[in-house]
């Protein structure tokens, strides 16, 4: 497990939402997963998907333990709305607090928009799309609602952060706390990526696995 981090470093917050801690010593994936009580082959699945560009979806749906996806995904929602972003607005604050442009108050704003904008968009998956696939494995086949909704409305959450990040690359004054705004800066595109992989989760893994049981419940 080590070495897959060091290889890629940027799967620890893979590890974080399986709630899989540090100190797992020289243990393999294997072990490590078993230790911490997580569907081994569903975590091998998320980190080939997201590391390799090429990694083949076929016959990966037939590995997933659906139950253990969703909890990677609600957990990954716990960490954009109360830690990821959060914290990137603490650091903005810090990084711009001293300036007294009207450009720093439409930061703020954009940004409050965006993360408002996100909390809707993962408050849809909690309480409607995560409880009516609780209710599909409940081997129940409830009405009025398939994955289909989900995926006609699942649309990207990132255009405004990439308005953001317009607004401060291009019209925040030069000389202006330039080392925090860079590190904010970072943040904000290592953020927008960290979105993108899990959006893609949902698209590619999530509700193509919630079709095929759709599927096989109509049969």
């Amino acid at each position: 497990m080590s070495d897959l981090i060091e290889e890629e470093y940027s799967l620890l917050t893979v590890l974080s939402r399986f709630n899989i801690s540090l100190g797992f010593g020289d243990k393999n994936v294997a072990e490590v997963c078993r230790q911490n009580q997580v569907d081994t082959n569903t975590f091998l699945t998320i980190v080939n998907f997201l590391s390799e560009d090429d990694y083949s979806l076929e016959h990966s749906y037939e590995k997933i333990d659906l139950p253990s996806l969703i909890s990677y995904l609600k957990n990954a929602h716990k960490y954009f709305l109360e830690f990821k972003l959060p914290l990137i607005r603490e650091k903005l604050i810090l990084a711009i607090k001293s300036s007294k442009e009207d450009v720093s108050f439409l930061i703020m704003r954009f940004f409050d928009d965006y993360v408002n904008e996100v909390k809707k968009h993962m408050d849809y998956e909690d309480n409607t799309v995560f409880t009516y696939v609780e209710e599909l494995l409940s081997e129940n086949m409830p009405s009025g609602y398939n994955i289909g909704v989900f995926r006609k409305r699942h649309s990207p959450i990132g255009l405004k952060l990439l308005e953001l990040k317009n607004i401060i690359i291009k019209y925040y004054p030069a000389g202006e706390s330039s080392n925090l705004l860079n590190e904010v800066l970072f943040d904000i595109f290592s953020c927008e990526k960290d979105l993108e992989d899990h959006c893609r989760v949902e698209d590619y893994l999530f509700v193509p696995l919630i079709a095929k049981i759709e599927k096989e419940r109509m049969l």
